[in-house]
């Protein structure tokens, strides 16, 4: 027997003994699926947490590196954070929650509106040739299931959160410590991760968080001031429910490119069962916050940290909204800010492997 059938006998025996531990694994999962399920439960506000305490490190360190003592500057930052976000959730949550429930009070008057602005397109498109009025109907139907799930999975989500309540009150808690112990963890890490790995690892997370912390908190502070700004030209315009229309507007920012458009499709949905008006003043603010964001807070506050031409960025949202929907387009940037990071270094290693294997064939042919 030869090197190439032994070859093909161990891929065959590869093959099989992976297929029967996925069978095994398809077989155990009503006794793997709860424990996963509940390791979620543990972990996610871990990670949570350590997103905050990446995203709040920075801070610290400038804070200290100007005299204040570190304990001092963990506790003001901590606070300042912290006692922001509460405050502002103390004051705008009712507000939602009050306008949640006019908006699901006002539904049956919507969908009224909604059906009569639906039948005046239907009677102005009756003469189109029959195949393209079917697909124009089609469309219609596909729009309003769409509806139904985004409202669906809203309540959800909604449901999920105040499900959650204690869960979210152990973050603060774990936020604490983490930043507290944030350098004996470090060192912990260091010290766990094999000798060999520990420069590459230092340079590879040194780069990526130069790629994509920047353009993390940049992002979150545009989203902040661009739900402020669209609740309050909403609230002038007379719009209904602004403080809503602009928290969704202001969440869905954070797509690059495509956000703004997305958040603006609410809005202009009840501004269209109000007057063919208040859609032309919706749309203009849309327009204008769009042009505030691209020219005045974008280039001020996210720059150009990414250093990743449009076109690739576009790119990533399509394939990360294909794979993953919503989730995929709020990821898409970060991942592809990472792999970016990730091709550069096997670049620089390949390079340098090939100087020294050069360096070595040179010695060897002398």
């Amino acid at each position: 027997m030869n090197n190439v059938q032994l070859r093909w006998i161990f891929r065959i025996t590869l093959f099989l003994l992976v297929s029967l531990l996925v069978l095994i694994l398809v077989k155990l999962s009503p006794i793997w699926v709860p424990i996963l399920m509940l390791l979620k439960v543990i972990f996610v506000p871990f990670f949570i947490s350590i997103f905050i305490t990446y995203l709040l490190h920075p801070l610290i360190e400038k804070i200290h590196g100007r005299g204040l003592p570190r304990a001092l500057a963990i506790l003001f930052i901590y606070l300042l954070f912290f006692g922001g976000l509460s405050y502002g959730v103390y004051l705008v949550i009712p507000i939602l929650l009050n306008q949640l429930r006019d908006l699901v009070e006002s539904v049956p008057e919507l969908m009224n509106s909604y059906r009569v602005w639906l039948q005046q397109i239907e009677y102005s498109t009756s003469r189109l040739p029959t195949g393209l009025h079917a697909r124009i109907d089609e469309a219609f139907v596909s729009f309003e299931n769409s509806m139904d799930q985004l409202i669906t999975r809203v309540v959800t989500m909604a449901k999920g959160l105040l499900n959650s309540i204690v869960i979210i009150a152990i973050i603060p808690f774990i936020v604490f410590y983490m930043l507290k112990d944030y350098d004996q963890m470090k060192k912990a890490l260091w010290y766990l991760t094999p000798r060999k790995w520990r420069q590459p690892i230092q340079f590879f997370l040194k780069d990526v968080d130069e790629s994509l912390g920047n353009y993390i908190r940049g992002q979150l502070l545009v989203c902040l001031l661009m739900a402020v700004i669209a609740s309050l030209a909403l609230w002038l315009s007379g719009m209904k429910y602004p403080v809503l229309l602009g928290f969704i507007i202001g969440i869905t920012d954070i797509i690059p490119y495509f956000g703004p458009v997305i958040g603006a499709i609410p809005a202009v949905i009840i501004a269209a069962t109000i007057s063919n008006q208040m859609i032309i003043i919706v749309i203009i603010i849309v327009f204008g916050l769009q042009f505030i964001e691209g020219n005045l807070l974008s280039p001020l506050i996210v720059g150009k940290s990414l250093h990743m031409h449009p076109i690739m960025i576009m790119v990533a949202l399509l394939l990360g909204g294909e794979v993953g929907g919503v989730v995929g387009l709020l990821v898409a940037v970060p991942i592809l800010a990472i792999v970016r990071v990730i091709l550069l270094h096997v670049k620089s290693h390949l390079s340098v492997y090939r100087k020294n294997k050069n360096f070595e064939d040179k010695r060897s042919n002398a």
